[in-house]
């Protein structure tokens, strides 16, 4: 698959008009082609009216028929092969064995989201039959279950490339739920979002699903981010990433007249502490370690 440099709106292929994204090879610090232009806010009024178009004809859809686009999803995802892998090592500087075992976990998630929607249990269906005979007053038939809230802003982590990112948690639980995804894509790895957001798109049309149920974006700055998260459409926000990052999105998720909802697995601080006696003894190791 040739890698464009362009953000996927559905089914088409756009060219942002913003800063340019490079990935850098962090073991050579060399920059990788393609440039990937970034969106704007028109980009993300294109995308999220896609998203809230295809919400209610994707909310219906049969328990099999989700659970088949995640099956189909995970599919492609293994059929990109090497190019998948090397773009994603090239791109990050982690180890094949590394890479490889990160995208059988994303399959994997795929895979067990999907039986879990055909089961049906997460629905938590109950249904409280009608009795108008009962006194002193009658029984309406009164029936519940859980519902899509509505399309979900998905933000890629830097450090899982396949397994928090375009395809992994996330967005296969909204898309289990029937929740249309747009995902904004981590800078970090841009061409390897390129891959696994077409594998998406592609099964989203094999699957003969309205196109506005995937969406990839790509932006330098924090306003495709932050235009996301304020569109009225979207009813959700996934992110994993920094405390700063994830504190600015959800502050603005809840400044909405509307607010919503934003499941953050935010960074923490871990210090290190090195002593005077140990750095003398050993420097080296500790550096090398």
């Amino acid at each position: 698959m040739t890698l464009t440099g362009k953000m996927l709106i559905g089914q088409q292929s756009v060219c942002g008009h913003r800063d340019a994204i490079r990935a850098i090879n962090p073991a050579t610090n060399t920059p990788l082609e393609p440039a990937y232009a970034g969106g704007d806010e028109q980009h993300v009024e294109q995308a999220c009216a896609l998203a809230w178009l295809a919400f209610d004809a994707y909310r219906e859809t049969t328990l099999a028929d989700r659970a088949t686009l995640l099956e189909t999803i995970a599919t492609h995802i293994e059929a990109l092969g090497d190019e998948l892998i090397e773009r994603a090592c090239a791109e990050t500087g982690l180890p094949r064995a590394r890479i490889e075992g990160e995208r059988g976990r994303t399959c994997g998630q795929l895979r067990a989201f999907a039986r879990t929607v055909r089961l049906g249990e997460w629905l938590d269906v109950r249904v409280d039959t009608a009795q108008p005979q009962r006194q002193p007053l009658p029984r309406a038939d009164l029936r519940q279950r859980h519902i899509a809230l509505g399309p979900v802003a998905v933000f890629g982590a830097s450090n899982f490339p396949l397994a928090f990112s375009v395809a992994g948690g996330d967005t296969a639980s909204a898309l289990a739920a029937g929740c249309p995804v747009i995902v904004k894509a981590h800078n970090a790895h841009p061409g390897t979002s390129e891959l696994v957001g077409r594998a998406i798109a592609q099964a989203v049309k094999e699957c003969g699903l309205p196109e506005g149920v995937f969406s990839l974006l790509y932006g330098a700055g924090n306003e495709v981010g932050i235009a996301l998260v304020r569109d009225p459409r979207i009813k959700a926000v996934g992110f994993t990433g920094s405390r700063s990052g994830g504190i600015a999105l959800y502050q603005a998720a809840q400044a909405r007249p509307e607010p919503i909802p934003v499941y953050a697995e935010m960074s923490s601080i871990n210090p290190v502490y090195l002593f005077p006696a140990a750095l003398e003894a050993r420097s080296e190791a500790l550096a090398d370690g």
